[in-house]
């Protein structure tokens, strides 16, 4: 966001892409923390991962800093690090291939669906024969959610199976989501029930917020142990070192970082956390009242509305644009009126950091990133608001096909 545009979300007349939904329950909940013994490493950490855990299912949940702190502890969990590689989708945020560098490995690029920004396992396998010819062996996958819906993990599980790699999903965009395997059984975005680990994000702009915060989601024991030490300086506490050296003793078993989630933050996930369904049924109905407004004729000859994944967390609402031409005037046409979009992402290959991509090589994230325009999408979005959007939008059209 530059300089000029940082306060946009504090003018009365802004209406955000997205933004928190913090209410008094949410605030109390601060307070009493700030109130209490602890403002670090106290009971509300735990409360918050049982939480997790009942609501994905996953055996394990390790609350940190950050969803990207919970992306890099994964990497150095599963020994992603220095000589090997994994394969990301292009059509994330930087934090997804970050994750990699953190640790040491390398990050190759997959292609995306040019309709859904999704990367599924045929991509992965493109990716995978490309890196082999290369004399490249990945050691892993880390499919993205976006938008809300998750990729077609069981898919991307029997790929990594036949390749032995491990599988990493970025479920930041898919708290309170649910997908559907081959056997018609539903699975908890986070359930890890086809991945070795998961990782939610609770900035601001996902379905819930923490400030900032993260997790690790996991069904292995042996990864839960090492992502809790590495979490805290790769100190572990245990009965031997209480035996060994005393009842102040832990024992440092591996060099880890400082990633802990603060108490405020657990806090606040954890109130947030019991208001998830009510969010998703309010993005859920936001999306339905878009899908019906802008499925009128002067609509389709602009852009192309999303399909309605009843399965989804709705983290976006996401349009695609005829002429990529369109997508850059509508986003300064709506910025004039007052109303904020956001383009997900910048393909990866195209930042600096890791620029030299062949961008023919990955025409599905190249046709997308030039179509898409995120649409205002959080739970306290007024229809009025949403509304006005749609005319703003209904104008647009109008003005560039008449």
């Amino acid at each position: 966001m530059s300089p000029e545009n940082r306060y946009d979300n504090d003018r009365p007349e802004w209406i955000p892409y997205a933004r928190q939904s913090i209410d008094e329950s949410d605030i109390q909940a601060v307070v009493q923390a700030l109130r209490s013994n602890y403002v670090t490493q106290g009971p509300r950490i735990r409360w918050f991962e049982d939480a997790l855990k009942e609501l994905t299912g996953a055996r394990h949940a390790i609350a940190v800093s950050s969803g990207t702190a919970a992306l890099h502890l994964s990497c150095l969990c599963l020994d992603v690090t220095d000589g090997f590689s994994g394969i990301v989708p292009a059509n994330t945020f930087v934090a997804t291939a970050n994750c990699l560098r953190f640790s040491g490995a390398k990050a190759i690029f997959a292609d995306v669906d040019s309709q859904s920004g999704l990367a599924q396992a045929e991509h992965f396998n493109s990716a995978i024969e490309g890196s082999v010819k290369n004399g490249i062996k990945p050691k892993a996958l880390l499919p993205v959610s976006y938008s809300g819906s998750c990729p077609d993990l069981e898919g991307i599980r029997k790929l990594a199976d036949e390749h032995d790699m491990r599988v990493i999903h970025d479920a930041s965009h898919s708290i309170g989501a649910s997908y559907l395997s081959s056997d018609r059984s539903a699975h908890r975005s986070g359930s890890c029930a086809h991945a070795d680990v998961a990782v939610f994000s609770f900035h601001p702009v996902k379905p819930i917020c923490s400030g900032e915060g993260g997790a690790l989601l996991t069904n292995d024991q042996a990864v839960a142990k090492r992502a809790r030490a590495l979490r805290s300086h790769g100190v572990e506490r245990s009965e031997e070192t209480v035996t060994k050296i005393g009842p102040w003793g832990y024992d440092q078993v591996e060099l880890g970082l400082n990633y802990r989630m603060t108490e405020l933050q657990a806090a606040l996930g954890y109130s947030q956390l019991g208001k998830l369904d009510e969010f998703v049924q309010k993005r859920l109905a936001l999306a339905r009242r878009y899908n019906d407004f802008l499925s009128q004729a002067e609509f389709k000859k602009v852009f192309e509305r999303p399909l309605l994944d009843e399965r989804s967390s709705w983290h976006l609402y996401v349009i695609r644009f005829q002429e990529s031409s369109l997508r850059d005037k509508a986003y300064h046409f709506l910025k004039e009126r007052d109303i904020g979009t956001q383009v997900h992402y910048i393909p990866l290959y195209r930042h600096s950091y890791y620029e030299g991509g062949n961008h023919e090589e990955l025409p599905g994230s190249e046709s997308f990133y030039k179509a898409c325009l995120s649409l205002p999408m959080y739970p306290a979005l007024e229809e009025k608001d949403q509304d006005r959007t749609i005319e703003a939008l209904k104008l647009f059209c109008e003005r560039v096909t008449a």
